[in-house]
């Protein structure tokens, strides 16, 4: 296994993915081993392998991926896009907090100081101003469009948000596991789980074969370093969907099937 030092952060050209990419792959988040998080800190998603519905996993080489997921979250889910003037707001809010009040169409110009305010790991500015405050009658009824939406957004079709993501097919030596596995981890801190939503998966390349590990940081490492490949790697236009990420960036690449309707 080469040092650290000498693996390559962005892999392929800047011109975009090379045949045979890219690949599809979707299916039903299911409950996996139960060790990404416990034991590696790095939480997977795990789709089932079925060589029926993805023919070309039969002869995929075992090893690292990297490309898009697309999630098709449940507008409870607080990572719904529903939910994200919330966290913009405040990104301390709590999961289940109430969203904070959407703005009035023409407000005055607020006079705003920041200050830093410090927990045990982050440090978040601290937002105050001298602005009135909204309306009561103004508050209820943006709440009352706000749930109106939601309404729609649980009726309607479905939603799907496009996160990078590093995936592993195969049967992880170090764990020793019998059973070919697909586990997909999605390059974003998610607020709570996401079992039985549906996924698709674009992969744009491959990163390494799979390994065996003499120890559990060594791992761990590794892990780390692919996740900075798919990064750095999909850092580039050719390479980002024109239909946008979760975090608004978009590039040249057709990512239309992640989003399409079912």
């Amino acid at each position: 296994m080469a040092p650290d030092e000498e693996r390559p952060r962005i892999l392929y050209s800047d011109s975009g993915p090379e045949p045979p990419y890219p690949l599809r792959m979707e299916g039903t988040v299911i409950s996996g081993f139960g060790r990404g998080s416990k034991e590696l800190g790095i939480p997977t998603a795990n789709l089932p392998v079925d060589e029926n519905a993805t023919p070309w996993i039969a002869t995929a080489k075992s090893g690292v991926y990297f490309g898009y997921a697309s999630l098709a979250l449940p507008s409870s889910h607080p990572d719904h896009k529903s939910h994200y003037h919330r966290h913009r707001t405040n990104p301390r809010a709590a999961a289940d907090a109430p969203p904070a009040p959407l703005p009035s169409s023409n407000p005055p110009p607020p006079r705003t100081t920041i200050t830093s305010v410090s927990t045990a790991s982050e440090t978040f500015p601290s937002f105050s101003s001298s602005s009135e405050e909204v309306t009561k009658e103004q508050t209820r009824t943006d709440r009352k469009e706000e749930a109106q939406g939601d309404k729609t957004l649980e009726d309607g079709p479905q939603h799907w948000q496009i996160y990078p993501m590093v995936m592993s097919i195969g049967y992880n030596p170090f764990y020793k596991n019998a059973v070919r596995s697909a586990e997909v981890h999605v390059l974003h801190k998610f607020a709570a789980d996401f079992y039985g939503a549906p996924m698709r998966l674009l992969i744009l390349g491959f990163i390494r074969e799979e390994r065996d590990y003499s120890s559990l940081d060594a791992l761990v490492t590794d892990i780390n370093i692919d996740c900075d490949v798919a990064r750095q790697s999909l850092a580039r236009p050719a390479w980002t969907p024109r239909e946008g990420t979760v975090d608004g960036t978009r590039g040249e690449l057709d990512g239309s099937w992640l989003v399409r309707d079912s």
